[in-house]
């Protein structure tokens, strides 16, 4: 889990994902012919990832604010939930960092579970929080969403700033655009904090047309640790089923 060279170099300069997207209009051929090169870095990188995780049977990605202190209640609530889900037979994955990941992978580690954390390379650095028995470092924010997903049966979402409400959003996404089936999106936090949101959503969105009812019935709100893992185990029940007709790549059917 520790550094290499390489980034330890970038400290002080620009993460991976930061150079990709600085772009300028008079760019020069070299730099823009450079980008075609970047994909065997990106391929490794999901390769470093998918070995790591490929032992992982079922799983909870949580998602939450890396600002939470210790000492706060959201910081005990997802410890609680970490721990529920671990004795319930679930590995929890989180973005690796400190805060309500930490606490995540905290609740983990005390139920014995296993606790992963997959960090990003950020301008300012982020450390990998020490409640985890895996944990990867990746350079793209791409690639490190799709290890939240792969290895997931369910999203747990804790109070958190952008970085979470950005997970929030995208899985709603992928579950709008089935791409992702039976997988329950889980508010965590009290009405207090959801309800503004979803008053919104039901006032703007919902009332104009630019989502169905349904859509918001993908988020469950639930009131303990006891509450998100019934609803994961309903969810995961669904899912299998569902998942286990279909021929996969390395299985039977498709290529």
């Amino acid at each position: 889990m520790g550094e290499n060279r390489e980034e330890t170099e970038r400290r002080d300069g620009l993460t991976l994902d930061e150079e990709l997207l600085l772009w300028l209009g008079d760019e020069p051929p070299t730099v823009r012919a450079a980008d075609a090169e970047r994909i065997r870095d990106i391929a490794a990188e999901f390769g470093r990832g998918f070995a790591a995780l490929a032992g992982v049977e079922r799983a909870v990605t949580v998602f939450g604010s890396a600002r939470t202190p210790s000492e706060h209640p959201d910081y005990a609530l997802a410890r609680a939930v970490g721990a529920h889900l671990g004795r319930a037979g679930y590995a929890v994955i989180t973005g690796g960092g400190p805060g309500v990941m930490e606490a995540a992978n905290r609740g983990a580690r005390d139920s014995g579970a296993l606790s992963i954390g997959c960090n990003i390379e950020l301008p300012h650095e982020q450390r990998l929080n020490p409640y985890l028995d895996i944990g990867l470092r990746f350079h793209h924010f791409f690639a490190r969403k799709v290890m939240f997903v792969r290895y997931a049966c369910a999203f747990v979402i804790c109070p958190g700033g952008y970085g979470t409400l950005d997970e929030l959003f995208e899985s709603l996404t992928l579950i709008q655009t089935s791409t992702i089936r039976h997988f329950p999106v889980v508010l965590v936090g009290g009405a207090e904090e959801w309800d503004g949101l979803l008053a919104w959503l039901r006032g703007r969105a919902l009332a104009d047309g630019r989502i169905e009812e349904a859509d918001l019935q993908v988020m469950r709100m639930a009131d303990d640790p006891r509450g998100v893992v019934e609803i994961v185990d309903a969810a995961y029940a669904r899912q299998y089923a569902y998942a286990s007709g279909r021929p996969r790549r390395g299985g039977t059917g498709r290529a």
